[in-house]
């Protein structure tokens, strides 16, 4: 099994704070550079179309502003059945057309919900005009980055080690 990791960066970034998840994926894609393993994707508002590349992937990190009821720049990580479990509970707080719990229903429903996936949400101190983010939520960026790496990590280790174990079992 080849491993490919979707980093997928959600937002628009005519909006503020609700760029975020397209400035931190930007900043991670110069971060490791280019890889077979990996995908960079910039999700904007998102759209059904992304079911494609979500069921091509073996791993799965979002990053994207969310409304985690705590202090502008706030950073949380939502990993697994975590990750399904907030985008059932803040399927309103959505701003963008079709939800992140609409694909993962249409990736469920077509048995492309990849096991390793992962979400981290900044809460945004500002949506609205702006291209640039607010200080609060520009500080949390090395947070962002360093969380999403530490993920990605994970990621690559569990994927491996499938693989590995895959390829003993057929010996």
């Amino acid at each position: 099994m080849d491993i490919k990791i979707l980093v997928l960066g959600i937002g628009n970034t005519l909006l503020a704070d609700e760029g975020i998840g397209i400035v931190a994926m930007r900043e991670l894609e110069a971060q490791f550079g280019a890889r077979e393993d990996m995908e960079f994707l910039d999700g904007g508002t998102l759209s059904f179309t992304l079911a494609v590349p979500i069921s091509e992937c073996t791993a799965l990190l979002v990053i994207d502003a969310a409304e985690l009821c705590a202090a502008p720049g706030t950073v949380r990580s939502f990993e697994g059945e975590d990750m399904d479990r907030y985008l059932g509970a803040n399927r309103k707080s959505s701003v963008h057309e079709v939800g992140l719990l609409d694909l993962m229903s249409i990736s469920r429903l077509t048995g492309h919900w990849p096991e390793r996936r992962a979400l981290i949400g900044i809460q945004p101190a500002l949506v609205d005009w702006g291209e640039t983010l607010t200080p609060a939520v520009a500080t949390a960026l090395p947070e962002v980055c360093a969380t999403a790496a530490e993920i990605i990590g994970r990621f690559a280790v569990y994927t491996d080690a499938v693989h590995t174990d895959s390829s003993m079992n057929m010996v």
